[in-house]
């Protein structure tokens, strides 16, 4: 039986209601669906408390403005949005359950789809759903860690879409998926630009340990994740070395240690590299006291959370 058996009904907002998540929908003339063209954030919760919603929200902010998207919503109204998501989904969810939370606006009805002299009108989601199961299934990756896999798909260069415009114009990301996927279900894609340099994973960041310095790739032509500026903060905290820099497949290949960031799974080690082992082919020292860091920050182990999920099935 799952966790959420006999649990009330989450509710998303949608378009200025609250409505059950089973019958909440968007027009399927919603330019989301015609350009891929929404641009969205993702928070986590830690203790059901939602971790660095401002820096989501500013980021989700630039990612409108950059993308020319009317919202017709500030971001202190999303900001109250989610505290009233949370509360109004209590019920839905057990004390020790996590959740992330979506704030995703596209600009709407595709004009030509619009009734004569209708306005536009962006179309503005707010919901959740429960981290358990993800976390469960990754569980075991804290201890054995992931293979990163360069796959034949690029990177979009900077230069022709700017990678920190957070959209769900993703199919190069889906199809990168794909092909590291063959490499067995604990392969992650880790992406090259054109000039062969390391970017970033599909919805993560990427570090490399080498020498003793923490390294990952220069912000230009990446998403600045949220997790991976944690990251970087927590590194200076430590005195572990940090810096953005390029570096490419060789590099990694002979790197001491390597991990991606995400909101999700927080930060998760990599022991293998194209299949092959990465430094000794164990999670790294450097990742543990970050990774270590990184719970007392937010006040809770995100690993044995992940393990604890795992256990009660």
């Amino acid at each position: 039986m799952s966790a959420d058996a006999g649990r009330a009904e989450r509710v998303v907002y949608l378009n200025g209601a609250w409505v059950p998540e089973s019958s909440a929908a968007i027009s399927i003339f919603d330019s989301a669906l015609f350009w891929g063209d929404a641009v969205f954030e993702t928070t986590r919760s830690f203790g059901h408390e939602p971790y660095r919603l401002d820096d989501h929200l500013d980021r989700l902010a630039a990612s409108l403005a950059a993308a020319g998207i009317q919202a017709g919503v500030t971001m202190r109204e999303l900001a109250d949005l989610t505290g009233e998501l949370i509360a109004r989904n209590a019920p839905a969810y057990a004390p020790d359950d996590d959740f992330t939370i979506v704030h995703q606006i596209s600009p709407g009805t595709v004009a030509r789809y619009r009734a004569r002299g209708a306005e536009a009108r962006a179309s503005v989601l707010v919901f959740g759903y429960p981290l358990a199961a993800s976390l469960a299934d990754a569980a075991a990756w804290y201890d054995t860690g992931l293979d990163a896999v360069v796959p034949r798909q690029r990177a979009i260069p900077a230069r022709l879409l700017d990678a920190k415009i957070k959209s769900r114009s993703r199919l190069h990301y889906q199809i990168a998926n794909h092909q590291a996927a063959r490499h067995g279900p604990d392969a992650w894609a880790v992406l090259e630009d054109d000039d062969g340099f390391i970017t970033e994973g599909t919805g993560s960041n990427f570090f490399i340990v080498r020498d003793g310095q923490l390294l990952t790739s220069e912000g230009h032509h990446v998403l600045r994740g949220v997790t991976r500026d944690t990251v970087l903060t927590l590194a200076a905290e430590l005195g572990i070395p940090a810096r953005e820099a390029r570096f490419d497949a060789y590099d990694t290949a002979t790197a001491d240690e390597a991990f991606f960031s995400t909101t999700p799974y927080v930060m998760v080690p990599v022991t293998r590299f194209n299949g092959a082992p990465l430094g000794d082919g164990r999670v790294g020292p450097v990742y543990q006291r970050l990774a270590d860091a990184f719970s007392e920050e937010v006040g809770l182990d995100f690993i044995a959370q992940a393990k604890a999920y795992a256990a009660r099935g």
